[in-house]
């Protein structure tokens, strides 16, 4: 599995691994969601901590869990993104979602 998660009261955070593309984007989304929908989170956060390489594919995966964490009346944050991770964010305009290392 390329997703663990940890849950508080409101919070759910998702640590991803490894590579998010084409290939492993679906089956991390699909995790993720099943664990949205089961917790109800106020918060989802994305920890990028153990990815190594994300395509598009990787906004595809932030954007729809944003959507779906939304829908539900909760908001979604990104954290420990390494540099050539956090310029895609930045591109696709969601370096927003970013909490800086200072922020923890």
């Amino acid at each position: 599995m390329n997703v663990t998660f940890t849950r508080t009261d409101e919070l759910l955070s998702a640590r991803l691994y490894g590579e998010i593309d084409h290939h492993t984007a679906r089956d991390m989304r699909m995790l993720i969601d099943s664990e949205i929908e089961g917790t109800l989170p106020k918060s989802l956060i994305l920890d990028f901590s153990g990815v190594q390489f994300m395509d598009s594919s990787g906004i595809g995966l932030i954007l729809g869990r944003k959507r779906l964490v939304e829908a539900l009346g909760g908001g979604l944050y990104i954290k420990n993104t390494k540099p050539h991770i956090r310029k895609i964010i930045s591109l696709a305009g969601l370096d927003n979602l970013i909490i800086s290392e200072r922020s923890k």
